[in-house]
């Protein structure tokens, strides 16, 4: 199955930092046998998460996992830009992923992450940490082929 890693952070689009979280998930991505390009790198806010999403499900992603932005700070807003894509959310898989980094974590609980599906794609916005993205791809991986198959009309 087609995948795809959006890593949102103004400091690794700038160059000023290397992208850390996303490689983890295209790591575990293609550890499970996803076809997963590089993670795409862009800066914060609502217009360029949408522009990325819609850009990698127009180019055949199934699967979209999104790291970073997904906090309180100001430019924090791959929240609002995944709203703006997705046609029905997915709030369990959202709140098991904050379940697991709370315990991790109490800052945990100040992830504003969506899940969701687009068309027939899911997406689901991780934390920006290496530490939260490695807890938060198993959750994915297990149910990413069963929204799959229901997205292309299986029966449960």
């Amino acid at each position: 199955m087609p995948a795809a890693v959006i890593t949102v952070s103004d400091r690794s689009a700038a160059g000023a930092r290397d992208d850390v979280s996303g490689p983890v998930a295209v790591r575990v991505l293609r550890e499970a046998g996803f076809a997963c390009a590089d993670a795409r790198v862009v800066a914060d806010g609502a217009d360029s998460v949408e522009a990325a999403l819609r850009e990698a499900i127009a180019a055949g992603a199934r699967l979209v996992v999104t790291t970073g932005g997904t906090g309180v700070a100001r430019r924090d807003r791959t929240p609002e830009g995944t709203a703006r894509v997705i046609d029905r959310e997915l709030p369990g898989i959202a709140e098991e992923l904050r379940r697991r980094s709370v315990a991790e974590k109490p800052a945990g609980m100040l992830s504003r992450g969506l899940a969701g599906v687009a068309g027939t794609a899911l997406i689901v916005n991780l934390p920006g940490s290496p530490a939260a993205v490695a807890s938060g791809m198993p959750v994915i991986l297990s149910i990413a082929d069963h929204v799959r198959h229901q997205l292309d009309g299986g029966d449960h």
